[in-house]
């Protein structure tokens, strides 16, 4: 590694061996802590002295050495580099009987004869300097043995005059051994103590440049030195460890530091360099793992018991070594690397010391929690208490993990029954949070705990949620009856009146079987949630259902205890077919759950938001949102809501015409119980569908009925929830049995009603293929028109494509072609590609010779974008064959205005004909004629929409 910010240094050193050169010896110390580049530097130092002639000799003290009378001595005699011919090496034979390894014997303190043979020895060094200057080189000079030191310090006053100079390197965390050398140091009049610290980022940068590059390092080298705080040797441990995945790991180099076995190697050799007080501070700051320890506290964990100004002034030194940031390891893996360094009796021991002395202190429940977690089993009377507190406090802040841990223990450590009842029911409902089957391990110590009445009623309703999501309905509703019983009891409790009747209303929403209508909704935003949705259910779509999901969701906020109705509200919205207001909602909920990072809020939003997508006509972000939701919760984990994230995925591939990834989707398995509620309703009806598309009416109409047996049975016979009738008139006609599906549509549109919903429209369209001529013309274009206005192109171009082939077969070839052209962008628009191939394909065949298809420029897009909003809608109903009469009819406008915007038009576009606009009008048209000039685009969302169906409707 390159000696960076180390040349005035370096500068410094060299001038100490040009003094010596001419007769002026001196000293020089260079200080730092543990790793900071002490002993390169030294190396550099004897480097400038070999090449310039002189004499020298090197040594290091050890901390194992540092018994070995005589052992720095030694090293100086055996490792004496003599420049050849310019001095006689036999000036220090005499001297040889101090050097340990020939066999010398030295005492301490010294007696005659050990002091003749160090006067010896100094005497021949100096017979040397008259010959060629000499640089003793002392590595680690406080680890020194004491005779050597002695030697030295009798050394010092003779450097004055000599050609000698004494560098040497001290750890800054070390104290000094011998204070009589550190005084003869001092005194001497050229002493100079050199300091060094670590390397600031643009340091970092110069030693990283040497692997990575000069770019590549500036970017790193602000995170590298966050991680080392300029420490060389752990810096050089990150150099290793990101060449060692260079070496192994294929493609891109990593982004970031690679911190891994190196580093950890690089920390565990700072503090054993450090000593045994070093390291066992570092084991006990690794356990507390607090960021602002108090000295003290440490100092109480230590088995020496120093001072607490020892420790604070230990911390110090490790922090100036880049191993702590404030009292905390700078990076996790150093503090596993310390952590290994313990034996785990040894480390649960510490650990349980640390919570008794915390507790004793008062310290708050979170910060005592960890240590009792990590020193299991305890037994103290106490644990219970604090687990549970810290528990309730990690619920509080979203940490959910954390608070299941605490849990999970206090269940472990509790040996009262009514106590243990309680914690477990908080354990699985923060379990369920994180994956419901987590949350199932309990249930049955849970249930048995309600029948003994040990749960009080809030627990039994979490219970009964629980209970609820996995289809064990029966428990649920009993669970719900204890903890009315309880409510109503003698001393009646409101607010435990209302939770009874919110989880009542839950039930109903969720398990048609007992859906009744609620009462006594009062003020709670949870009971109008569900109420909202139980009244669109057995009702259908109305104005009173979506203000009280709107009402709902503004009185509501994100929380373990509204969540699922939070749920209810917004699918109120969407089953009442306001997908707009669908849309921003459970967006902002998305968001809030990610923000929160609650892996079943999550998953839960993203599944309800792809339904919202997929009714929106965009099958790509409804198949893509769906499949996010089942990475966030498994499968298993579902239980009977499995039905909707798994439904939206084989609708969405079946509107894709995936029909391979449909079926992979349907073979699934999935709880019986799914099918008692509405979620496997929608299972049905997606099947049915895929049966459909797939050639195979007679299956597909079992399933349509099986929805239409169950919806009539439950009384939720809604076409927005599941539009069997237009699926079952699909099979019917399948089979050429026209009438049936006649009635089967003219049913279901009675009860779409006639606002410009996406279920009116998808009725109108297959209404359309029961009938013939002018009147399945109309129908045909009625469903473009709702379709539009409802916000799905996916439909839209379904029915435009159909609606274009009736105006080939009357001999209306422009419009044919224009209707295909612009059927095709859309589908294309919205991911479906094989059907804008096949769209494209069908209008290609129908231009003139020589000519594009429906005249269109091949600057088409941009000519059109010419065109102002007003002349945009006019062409847009005029390449879709509307006559000049009903194009004013429906932008409300005289007949003399659609003329004066179609010459504009004509004349901008460089067409002849309303045959020839070109088809690249059609995707802002599906837009501008969906609103009035300034309303707001369908569902919200002020974006181009995406999807598209294969062989028919969304049935």
């Amino acid at each position: 590694m390159p000696l960076a910010e180390r040349a005035r240094q370096l500068a410094e050193l060299t001038a100490v061996l040009d003094d010596a050169a001419r007769g002026r010896g001196g000293v020089a110390v260079v200080s730092g802590g543990v790793g900071c580049g002490r002993t390169e530097l030294l190396d550099a130092v004897r480097s400038v002295a070999v090449r310039a002639g002189g004499a020298v000799l090197w040594a290091g003290g050890s901390r194992p050495e540092r018994e070995a009378q005589g052992g720095v001595i030694g090293q100086l005699l055996r490792y004496a580099d003599l420049p050849e011919g310019r001095c006689d090496a036999l000036v220090l034979e005499p001297a040889r009987v101090l050097d340990p390894g020939a066999g010398g014997s030295l005492r301490w303190p010294p007696d005659r004869a050990t002091g003749a043979a160090l006067h010896d020895l100094t005497a021949g060094l100096l017979r040397i300097a008259v010959q060629t200057p000499v640089l003793l080189c002392v590595d680690d000079i406080d680890l020194a043995d004491p005779l050597s030191l002695h030697w030295i310090s009798r050394l010092v006053p003779h450097l004055r005059a000599a050609r000698i100079a004494l560098v040497a390197t001290e750890c800054a965390t070390t104290r000094p051994a011998h204070p009589q050398l550190q005084a003869e140091l001092r005194r001497h009049p050229r002493y100079r103590r050199v300091v060094l610290e670590g390397l600031s980022p643009g340091g970092v940068a110069t030693v990283l440049a040497g692997s990575l590059g000069g770019a590549a390092a500036r970017g790193l080298a602000a995170d590298h030195h966050r991680i080392t705080a300029g420490n060389p040797l752990l810096l050089q441990a990150l150099v290793t460890d990101r060449d060692r995945v260079a070496a192994t790991r294929e493609g891109a180099p990593a982004v970031g530091p690679v911190v891994a076995d190196a580093y950890a190697d690089a920390v565990l050799s700072l503090l054993h360099r450090g000593g045994p007080a070093a390291l066992a501070l570092a084991q006990v700051l690794a356990v507390l793992d607090e960021a602002d320890t108090v000295p003290g506290l440490a100092a109480r964990l230590l088995e020496e018991q120093p001072a607490a100004a020892a420790v604070a002034e230990r911390c110090r030194d490790l922090a100036a070594a880049g191993l702590l940031d404030g009292a905390r390891l700078r990076h996790p893996v150093g503090r596993t690397a310390v952590l290994r360094s313990l034996s785990a009796p040894a480390r649960r021991a510490l650990h349980r010391r640390a919570a008794e002395l915390l507790h004793g202190e008062g310290a708050d429940a979170p910060r005592i929690a960890p240590h009792l977690l990590a020193a299991a089993p305890v037994e103290e009377s106490w644990a219970p208490a604090v687990l549970k507190e810290a528990a309730r406090r990690h619920l509080e802040a979203d940490r959910l993990q954390e608070a299941r841990d605490c849990l999970g223990a206090a269940v472990a450590v509790s040996r009262e029954d009514g106590e243990r009842a309680l914690l477990q029911a908080q354990l699985a409902a923060t379990a369920r949070l994180l994956d419901p089957a987590l949350g199932t391990r309990h249930v049955a110590e849970l249930a048995a705990a309600l029948r003994d009445g040990l749960l009080p009623g809030r627990h039994a309703l979490s219970l009964a949620r629980h209970l609820l999501w996995h289809g064990r309905f029966d428990e649920a509703a009993l669970a719900v009856e204890r903890a009315g019983e309880q409510a109503a009891g003698t001393y009646a409790d409101p607010a435990a009146g209302a939770e009874v009747r919110a989880t009542r209303t839950l039930m109903a929403a969720i398990h048609p079987p007992v859906l009744v209508p609620a009462a006594g909704t009062g003020g709670d935003p949870r009971i109008r949630a569900a109420a909202a949705l139980s009244e669109v259910l057995a009702r259908g779509p109305g104005a009173p259902a979506v203000a009280a999901a709107q009402d709902a969701l503004r009185g509501m906020r994100l929380g373990r205890n509204t969540s699922e109705w939070i749920v209810c509200a917004v699918t109120a919205l969407l089953y009442a077919e306001q997908t707009g207001a669908a849309d921003r909602w459970c967006r902002h909920w998305l968001t809030e759950a990610r923000t929160r990072k609650v892996p079943l809020w999550e998953a839960e939003f993203s599944s309800l938001l792809a339904g919202v997508r997929r009714r929106q006509g965009d099958p790509v972000a409804a198949r893509g949102l769906a499949e996010a939701a089942l990475a966030q919760v498994p499968v298993e984990s579902w239980g009977v809501t499995l039905g909707r994230p798994l439904a939206h995925l084989v609708e969405a591939a079946t509107d894709l015409g995936d029909h391979l990834a449909a079926a992979e989707h349907l073979a699934v398995p999935v709880p019986d119980a799914m099918f008692e509620t509405r979620f496997g309703l929608h299972v049905l009806h997606a099947r049915g569908r895929h049966l459909l598309e797939t050639g195979r009416a007679d299956e597909a109409l079992d399933d349509f009925t099986a929805c239409a047996d169950l919806m009539r049975r439950w009384g939720c016979d809604q076409p927005a929830l599941a539009p069997w009738r237009t699926g079952a008139a699909l099979a019917h006609l399948a089979w050429g049995d026209t009438t049936t599906a006649r009635a089967l549509a003219r049913e279901q549109l009675a009860l779409a009603g006639p606002l410009p919903t996406r279920t009116r429209g998808l009725t109108l369209r297959v209404l359309a293929d029961t009938e013939y001529g002018a009147e399945r013309i109309a129908l045909l274009t009625g469903a473009v028109a709702v379709l539009r206005t409802a916000g799905d192109p996916l439909q839209t171009a379904g029915a435009l494509a159909d609606l274009a082939r009736d105006h080939l077969r009357a001999g209306r070839t422009g419009r044919a072609r224009t209707g295909l052209a612009t059927a095709a962008r859309l589908a294309g628009r919205c991911g479906a590609r094989p059907l804008a191939a096949a769209l494209a394909a069908e209008a290609e065949t129908l231009a003139p010779p020589g000519r594009r298809p429906c005249g269109e420029r091949a600057d088409g897009a941009a000519v059109v974008g010419t065109l102002s909003a007003a002349e945009g809608r006019v062409a847009s109903l005029a390449a879709d064959g509307h006559t000049n009469k009903e194009i004013a009819q429906r932008l409300r406008i005289t007949v003399s205005t659609v003329e004066q915007h179609l010459t504009r038009v004509f004349r901008k576009l460089g067409v002849r004909a309303r045959r020839d606009l070109p088809s690249a009008i059609a995707p802002d048209a599906a837009q501008q004629v969906a609103a009035p000039p300034g309303a707001a685009a369908p569902g919200g969302r002020g974006r181009a929409e995406t999807a598209v169906s294969g062989s028919g409707p969304d049935v």
